[in-house]
């Protein structure tokens, strides 16, 4: 029954609110969360006197099932900011208060609410150079680790092209299922505030209120703007989900573009240390190719290393020397036991 399992939902989310606001004695979040449990006694009850209407019994006391058990003594030991997405996940509210850098800033008017952020680019251009730089280390590790126990190129081609294959499949399908996840719990935490807007718009706006009051807001502003939101249905689901929920819908991309995207970047790393065995009429003997492979691998590394110090603002040649050591003490090592590998089977 829909009701009923609604009225459990709000029942679990003042437990937790309450434990939240447990974590936070003496500050202003402590009233906020306890405002917030409360709220969310108010909404079981109008679900308790909905599931009444159709003739089925409410249990006389709430009891949490194991999984919010858990999640409460995790709250308790390592504090809402460590679990905030899986407080968001179970409807517990006000999370953006835990995630300044995600770019939240407190709305002043009307007009700042549920404007889109503009950060996505910053963040597939590092995702980008993070998988480059996975495809770079593993493909160069495995050629070189088959080098050491085989010299015949064909086999090492193989193995190369099998290494970007399966490393840029795994990737593509690891991030299509953690983008699909999220979409999935976006999804379900957008249906349920679409559900409580219809049923109950003026305790949504009371809860709205309160979140803009911890973020500096006046009562009265908080208030005001809160009332406008709720007019607007779309705006208002969408400004939930941001400052209620500390989604950023827009952030969270396709699946599919994700896993192409990571696919890419992948293969692209991969490639490197596959050229001189792809290009093998260039080169006379293997160990010329060992070196090919060698120099390339060792100056897209430096050259990864030193893209991620834009993100880090460290300097670049201490990136990009740190990146190199890296990438050539995987390669060696892979290198070595690949050739210890070879002399015992041969």
């Amino acid at each position: 029954m829909h009701e009923l399992e609604s009225w459990a939902e709000e029942k679990r989310s003042a437990y937790l609110y309450r434990l939240v606001s447990d974590t936070e004695s003496g500050n202003s979040r402590q009233v906020l969360f306890l405002e917030l449990a409360k709220a969310a006694d108010e909404q079981a009850e109008l679900w308790a006197r909905e599931v009444r209407k159709m003739g089925a019994t409410i249990p006389a006391e709430y009891r949490p099932d194991i999984r919010t058990r858990v999640v409460g003594w995790l709250v308790r030991r390592l504090g809402p900011r460590a679990l905030r997405p899986v407080l968001a996940a179970m409807k517990v509210r006000g999370m953006v208060l835990y995630s300044e850098a995600v770019g939240h800033a407190m709305p002043s008017s009307l007009g700042d609410v549920g404007r889109r952020h503009n950060s996505v680019g910053g963040g597939n251009l590092r995702a980008a150079v993070f998988g480059v730089n996975d495809g770079l280390v593993s493909n160069a590790s495995l050629i070189f680790g088959v080098a050491g126990a085989s010299s015949d190129p064909a086999v090492i081609l193989l193995s190369g092209i099998a290494g970007l294959l399966a490393g840029a499949f795994s990737m593509a399908a690891g991030e299509y299922l953690s983008v699909r996840s999220q979409r999935d719990m976006f999804e379900h935490q957008i249906a349920l505030e679409r559900a409580e807007l219809q049923q109950y718009p003026q305790q949504e706006a009371a809860e709205l209120r309160l979140i803009f009051e911890a973020k500096g807001l006046s009562v009265e502003e908080a208030q005001r703007l809160a009332n406008t939101l709720i007019a607007d249905p779309d705006r208002a689901l969408d400004t939930m989900a941001r400052e209620e929920l500390g989604l950023s819908p827009e952030q969270l991309g396709s699946p599919w573009g994700a896993a192409a995207f990571s696919f890419g970047a992948f293969a692209a790393g991969a490639c490197v240390p596959l050229l001189p065995f792809l290009l093998a009429g260039l080169f006379v003997s293997h160990t010329q190719q060992l070196v090919a492979t060698a120099g390339l691998s060792s100056f897209a590394l430096f050259a990864v290393g030193a893209a991620l110090s834009l993100f880090s603002g460290r300097n670049a040649v201490l990136g990009g020397a740190r990146m190199l050591l890296i990438g050539a003490a995987a390669a060696g090592t892979t290198y070595v036991i690949g050739r210890a590998v070879g002399v015992s089977l041969g």
